[in-house]
């Protein structure tokens, strides 16, 4: 009896566990970074550590600089698609526009957007977005 006991406990506890990115509630989430409530689809990211951490951002320079400044071990890092706002997409799967046309919530007029839609354009992979926010 009491065998089983523990193994329902054990199953309860590590179904509560999730390490799947939780949906940003627009107009509800606060920035992990900035503390602005998340308001724009278009420029929102999302990073989870690999312990099932969640943490929303209001826009992709405040997931950069946060990253920079505590070094999380990430399992999961999202981006939203600025031609399909709400979108996201994983940071391998994006490439990264900055020019003034762009209006991201914290000034840096950054989007992400997929890879293949944008051929033509000079897009910035993630490694080279990270670099240049040093």
């Amino acid at each position: 009896m009491k065998f089983s006991f523990y193994i329902l406990a054990i199953v309860f506890v590590f179904s509560g566990c999730s390490f799947e990115p939780e949906p940003i509630k627009y107009g509800e989430d606060n920035c992990h970074f900035c503390q602005m409530t998340i308001v724009e689809q278009a420029y929102s990211a999302q990073l989870v550590t690999d312990k099932g951490k969640q943490y929303k951002y209001d826009a992709i320079e405040c997931l950069v600089n946060d990253m920079h400044q505590r070094g999380y071990q990430t399992s999961f890092l999202l981006v939203s698609n600025y031609d399909k706002p709400g979108n996201m997409l994983s940071v391998s799967e994006a490439g990264f526009i900055q020019n003034d046309s762009l209006r991201s919530p914290m000034g840096a007029n950054l989007a992400a957007v997929k890879k293949e839609s944008r051929e033509s354009e000079e897009l910035q992979d993630w490694e080279e977005l990270k670099n240049n926010f040093k």
